[in-house]
Parts: C-alpha cells; sequence; structure tokens
C-alpha cells in the first residue's frame, strides 16, 4: 500500500511522498461563513441602490425587480438572515467561555483578541516590507486577520442597531430621541459605506489577493488546508502544535475535486460581484 494511503488526511504527492492536510476551520463555521458573506452581499447589493437611488444603475435595477419597494424587502430579508448567523456566533462564543470554560478565548495564540504579540508581528512585517527584517512567524491568527474580524464585528453592531432604529422607529421613539432617530439614518448609511469599501478594498486583498494566496485562499471553503502551507503561513502555530504533541488532532482530509470545484464558483463569483459593486459605490460617490 503506498504510504499517502495509510496516513489519515494525506494525498499522493511528487513521487509519491504523503501530503498531509489539517483542520483549520470546522464544518460550522465554514457554513456560517457562506451565510455571512451571502447576506453582506445582498445587503450591499440591495443598499447601494437605496443610498444612491438617484444613480442610473440604481433606477435600472429598481426597475428590473419591481420597484425600490421590492429592494428594500430584500435588504431588510437578508438583514435578518445575518443577524441570525451573527447572533449563533456570540451564543456559541459565550457558551465556550461561560458553560465550556475553554482556555484562549479570550487571551492566548489561538485567541482573536489582540495581544501585545500582535503588535510585535505588525512592527517585524513592516520593517519586511522594506528589507530590514525577516518576516515574523505568525500564530493561528495574524493581526490583520483579528482586525478584520472586529471590524466585521464592531461593524455588525453599528450597522444593525441603526438599521432595525429606523425598521422599527415607533418602538424605539418611545426611549431614543427625535435627534437620534435622525442621526441612525446618516450613521447606517455612512458605516454601510464604510463596510462595503473594508470588505471590497482591504478584507478582499488580505485573506485571497495577496501573493501568497492569490486569486483565492480556499482553506474557509474547504476548512483544511496543506501541510506546506500550514507551515509557510503559520509556521509558529505549526511549531507550537508540533512541540505539543497536538498535530495529530488536526489531521483532516484532503478536500474532494467537486468541493474545490464548488468552492472556485462560489468564491469567485463572490469576488466578482463584490468588485462591481466597489466600482459602483466608487462611481456614485464621484458624483457618476
Amino acid at each position: 500500500m503506498p504510504e499517502a494511503e495509510r496516513i489519515p488526511g494525506s494525498v499522493a504527492g511528487p513521487e509519491g511522498v504523503a501530503e498531509r492536510h489539517f483542520v483549520r476551520f470546522t464544518a460550522g463555521q465554514r457554513y456560517l461563513h457562506v451565510v455571512l458573506f451571502s447576506t453582506f452581499l445582498g445587503l450591499a447589493a440591495t443598499g447601494l441602490p437605496l443610498r444612491f437611488s438617484d444613480t442610473f444603475w440604481a433606477q435600472g435595477m429598481a426597475r428590473t425587480v419591481g420597484g425600490f419597494g421590492a429592494i428594500l424587502f430584500f435588504h431588510k430579508f437578508c438583514a435578518l438572515a445575518l443577524t441570525v448567523a451573527f447572533l449563533i456566533h456570540v451564543i456559541d462564543i459565550a457558551n465556550r467561555v461561560l458553560v465550556r470554560h475553554e482556555k484562549g478565548i479570550l487571551w492566548g495564540p489561538t485567541s482573536m483578541v489582540a495581544n501585545w504579540k500582535d503588535v510585535k508581528d505588525l512592527w517585524g512585517h513592516f520593517r519586511w516590507f522594506v528589507g530590514l527584517g525577516p518576516r515574523p512567524k505568525f500564530e493561528r491568527y495574524a493581526y490583520w486577520e483579528k482586525f478584520d474580524y472586529w471590524a466585521v464585528f464592531w461593524g455588525m453592531v453599528v450597522i444593525g442597531f441603526s438599521g432595525y432604529a429606523m425598521w422599527f422607529a415607533p418602538f424605539f421613539a418611545k426611549f431614543l430621541p427625535g435627534w437620534a432617530l435622525n442621526a441612525v439614518l446618516i450613521v447606517h448609511s455612512e458605516e454601510g459605506l464604510l463596510a462595503i469599501l473594508f470588505i471590497f478594498m482591504i478584507h478582499f486583498v488580505n485573506t485571497h489577493l495577496r501573493p501568497e494566496s492569490f486569486p483565492m485562499d480556499m482553506v474557509i471553503f474547504t476548512g483544511v488546508e496543506s501541510e506546506e502551507e500550514f507551515q509557510r503561513k503559520r509556521p509558529e502555530e505549526y511549531e507550537r502544535l508540533a512541540r505539543e504533541g497536538k498535530l495529530g488532532k488536526r489531521l483532516g482530509r484532503a478536500p474532494e475535486f467537486a468541493l474545490i470545484r464548488l468552492s472556485r464558483v462560489i468564491g469567485f463569483t463572490a469576488i466578482g460581484v463584490g468588485l462591481v459593486l466597489l466600482v459602483l459605490t466608487l462611481l456614485a460617490m464621484s458624483g457618476h
């Protein structure tokens, strides 16, 4: 039996050398991410024509789907779906912290909370960019991934609250002053634009368009990455797991070709839609 067939989570590489794969994201995390980016694209695609309703492309979109009322309906539907996904994530984090008492959620090498190492990694990365030092070794989450996470988390709270305040204005008017209800319209609109620009100009580049991931980082879709990719992107996490004897617990199976092909279709479609929406946003903001 070839060596690759006797090692769980491996496939035959060049010259029969086994290539192991390691789990990075669980199935639940991947499905939640699909809901997250699908509903975000839906919110962007419906929110932009509402925000720039005087543009020719917004009016054309409204005529296509049956008016701005229909666009608003789809906007609210996507908002509800995204809210459910966000609450599921928050409840899961709370359960892991308060009930299961998992270590490392709020602090440590596997936490999404920024720490002093992230500051050193950021400074080291700048030095590496200009050739003044070696590339820093990243742990499970790099500093820009934590920034991405908390930017989305903050945006969910701000955009979500302001959106629901407009949607259910009579209810919120019972305990909010009139000026606050006027302010939420501005906050929702401007924060929504900021979120679109951030996701399509920063997150896409950091995640998919970097040289080491171009044209797409597949791990969020397949859930696994090769050992070579693991060592190259997160050497400090790999070395820590090796020291602790925990690498074997992270072994997974190589993704099927059908899953890779489906992931590419979904991923490239999302990136394509995002880039189109980015262009429309920039055109509208420039007055075109």
